[in-house]
């Protein structure tokens, strides 16, 4: 596909976040529709986090990016990624391009991949140089110009991406209302759904960090220039994008505007009803609550990868009874995507890829933020259902216990262990302190309550719903001895 046969003019498509998830799956999906046809525009990407990303790997290659896929046998499949015609650093001054991009009644979609903390508005007095404050205010131009309808499409791997949208401008607007900065109407404006709206979606494909494997593949095809960047404010970046083969965009079908056929390129689309099952399947039960499992062990049992995890034999068995025994069982299927079929893939196809170089250690990053979906949910879920015991759960106890036991950052050999980042970090160890590593008689009974009772954390007070006992039983087994995570697993896993 010559990149000059597609239009820069009038573009439909504004997207913010300049990340490997967008272009290495959103790039994609409208190259597929320009090549059948059904698009003659490319996307015009901003990036307002990191301006280097634009600088680095945008501007010095034509906006292009090279996409290598990666199946678990090893097969790399490149491919050129030319549908992105125009990188803006919104970082610097380039208000006036953003302006003309977003008044025109050409634009359909103004798309997101900025992360959940992205759409957090943390002071209350806004500041008018957070992204959303931005978005608020091209809105505004575009209310002034000619009230055109628009889409605010969040492609975030959070629930709920576009009420997260929604709320954040309109608090925004609100706080400009007050102080007689806007009028009444472009409150309407954005509260009316003919003319903005906010789909929610949900998005599921992994892209980690560049790997040193795929720059040499490429530069044995023949490509130069192939260097991984890690920029000053620490985004790991390439003229490429390294991706798993499987991926999920499941769609709100709510766009004023139009839209491109989407559905044409792979997409989903569907009711919100739907979108928030496949959401809560993902989340709560068939992909997220693993992934932290096996991050969280894996940390403690020193393996390098999700995939080495997977090689081990009762981290394997710990995912697949927790999959398939204690959350499959109260999924609701959303129809539009067969959760056993997707937990199946889950396991056999996309942890077990050995090229997809994810670590632990990043997975369990922030884990105190997740810990309430990914495991809280299954949790209520078994408390609402008259036929469920919850206090029959056996895997997701063993879990928390596991993250109790990871907590005090020793490894299971003994070793000290660093931890990834996590807001309550500092507060959660402040609970454990006292608790001394193969010192049994350091242990109070209920020294784990305070943190097991947390409801902001876990959703539920464990003690209260009586699974602090069986937590508490499965920590000291993992705290007494040198092994004890490893035996402990196996006296519970199989």
């Amino acid at each position: 596909m010559e990149k000059d046969s597609i239009s820069q003019k009038n573009p439909k498509w504004l997207h913010f976040g300049a990340g490997n998830i967008f272009r290495g799956y959103m790039g994609k999906v409208q190259q597929t529709l320009i090549e059948k046809g059904l698009e003659s525009t490319g996307i015009v990407v901003a990036e307002t986090y990191d301006g280097e990303i634009i600088e680095k790997v945008f501007k010095p290659y034509n906006n292009e990016t090279i996409l290598v896929t990666l199946d678990k046998e090893g097969k790399f499949k490149p491919e050129v990624i030319t549908s992105i015609v125009e990188s803006i650093d919104a970082t610097a001054e380039n208000c006036e391009r953003l302006e003309e991009i977003c008044t025109s009644k050409d634009l359909q979609i103004i798309s997101f991949t900025i992360t959940e903390k992205g759409y957090n508005l943390k002071n209350g007095v806004i500041d008018p140089n957070h992204l959303m404050a931005k978005i608020t205010s091209l809105l505004y131009l575009r209310y002034k110009k000619n009230k055109a309808p628009i889409a605010l499409l969040s492609m975030d791997n959070c629930s709920a991406n576009g009420d997260k949208i929604k709320e954040a401008v309109k608090t925004v607007a609100n706080e400009w209302l007050k102080n007689g900065l806007v009028e009444k109407e472009f409150l309407n404006y954005l509260e009316d759904e003919k003319k903005v709206s906010y789909p929610i979606t949900m998005i599921d494909k992994i892209t980690p960090r560049p790997s040193p494997e795929i720059k040499e593949f490429l530069e044995n095809l023949g490509f130069s220039n192939m260097d991984i960047i890690v920029t000053k404010k620490n985004s790991y970046t390439a003229p490429f994008v390294n991706a798993e083969v499987p991926e999920y965009f499941v769609v709100e079908d709510k766009f004023p505007n139009g839209r491109p056929k989407f559905e044409e390129a792979g997409v989903i689309l569907t009711d919100r009803e739907s979108v928030e099952k496949v959401e809560r399947m993902k989340v709560t039960t068939c992909l997220n609550p693993l992934h932290t499992t096996l991050a969280i062990f894996g940390c403690l049992l020193n393996k390098k990868t999700i995939s080495d995890c997977m090689k081990d034999s009762l981290l394997n068995t710990l995912v697949r009874r927790l999959g398939y025994e204690e959350s499959l069982i109260v999924v609701e299927d959303p129809k539009i995507i067969n959760p056993k079929e997707f937990l199946e893939e889950v396991l056999d196809e996309r942890f077990s890829n050995p090229f997809i170089p994810d670590q632990p250690q990043r997975i369990a990053t922030d884990t105190s933020q997740k810990v309430g979906i990914r495991f809280g949910e299954t949790i209520k879920a078994y408390l609402k259902d008259e036929k469920l015991d919850v206090k029959k759960l056996r895997f997701i106890p063993l879990v928390i216990a596991g993250w109790m036991r990871y907590l005090m950052g020793v490894d299971d050999n003994g070793a000290e262990m660093a931890l990834s980042s996590d807001p309550l970090l500092e507060e959660l160890r402040e609970n454990l302190k006292g608790i001394e590593y193969l010192n049994l008689s350091s242990y109070k009974k209920g020294s784990l309550n305070k943190i097991l009772s947390n409801e902001s954390i876990f959703g539920v007070d464990l003690v209260a719903i009586g699974l602090s006992e069986i937590i508490e039983e499965y920590f000291l087994g993992m705290v007494g001895e040198v092994g004890g995570v490893g035996k402990t697993l196996e006296r519970v896993v199989e």
